[in-house]
């Protein structure tokens, strides 16, 4: 009997390219340099390397081009992200969560075990779950998934066909010389470094919707509906506007890489989904228990 996989964890898949190793190890090992050879034989020794039969491999398997290895990343030393997610909705086909600040989404970089997908397919016990959209580790709020593979083509198709209407709240400088409400218009384009996004010339390729919900003597906040959805775009938006959102370490200038300051989260919320739902007809709206930071100055904008 093949051991467990890893509870919450899903596996990546590679198929061997072409080359002259002896060893699926000999192959995973320069295909991956970073990792260490160690580890991989490690992984190998757990049942953490499967083949496309869920089976595991031993270290010594011949290498075979073309051939699928399924394998379960990890994180030496990942850091704990010290909030927890809520679950607003279950249901056969949809699970709606409420991100905090500074959780991954998904899998990725540093992060395996502390990622929203990670946490809730360990909590619902679902392992079927997948992410519909993504948000910035940075922001909080709603994350739609689905939990059920025979219909995430249907909800899938509300995002790339606009069936889903978003809508954020962010913090930033004040903005007393634009009239509210407003669209802002751009094109964005990959910046430097590259994980970056920048405005360039162009027929715009992105669109916000901005108004004013309330105004503060150091901040205001602004209520944001995109319209597209491009890698950053709401930050970028505001930024290039003249009032980068609270505790943005990317936009308008790069700070200097840190770790988190959980003091200082970014001040960006995707506080409300709202859809028709492409199974029943009905009209759903979802809406995010969060709150960004409070200012005793704030009042209702004009």
């Amino acid at each position: 009997m093949s051991p467990a996989p890893p509870p919450g964890v899903a596996a990546s898949s590679l198929q061997l390219p072409p080359g002259s190793w002896a060893t699926v190890l000999d192959c995973l090992s320069a295909h991956f340099p970073a990792i260490a050879r160690a580890q991989w034989q490690s992984r190998f020794a757990r049942g953490r390397v499967l083949d496309a039969q869920q089976q595991p491999l031993a270290a010594d398997h011949p290498y075979r081009a073309g051939l699928v290895v399924h394998y379960f990343r990890e994180v030496e030393a990942e850091p704990v992200i010290p909030f927890e997610e809520a679950v607003l909705h279950v249901d056969e086909h949809l699970v709606v969560a409420d991100k905090p600040h500074f959780l991954p989404v998904t899998p990725g970089g540093g992060y395996v075990e502390q990622t929203l997908l990670t946490r809730l397919i360990r909590r619902l016990g679902n392992p079927q779950l997948v992410p519909l959209h993504r948000i910035d580790r940075g922001t909080a709020g709603l994350v739609l998934f689905s939990a059920n593979p025979a219909s995430r083509a249907a909800y899938q198709a509300l995002f790339r066909d606009r069936g889903m209407h978003k809508r954020y709240e962010a913090l930033a400088p004040p903005l007393p010389a634009q009239e509210f409400p407003l669209v802002r218009r751009s094109r964005l384009a990959p910046g430097e470094p590259f994980f970056r996004m920048r405005e360039v010339e162009g027929a715009p390729n992105t669109e916000t919707r901005i108004e004013l919900i309330e105004r503060g003597a150091d901040f205001w906040r602004y209520g944001l509906e995109p319209v597209t959805g491009k890698k950053h775009q709401l930050r970028v938006h505001l930024a290039a506007l003249g009032a980068p959102i609270l505790n943005d370490d990317f936009y308008p200038q790069l700070a200097e890489r840190a770790p988190d300051d959980h003091s200082r989260p970014l001040q960006l919320l995707a506080c409300a989904l709202r859809f028709t739902d492409p199974l029943s007809g009905q009209e759903r709206q979802f809406e995010s228990r969060l709150r960004l930071g409070a200012n005793k100055t704030l009042r209702p904008g004009d």
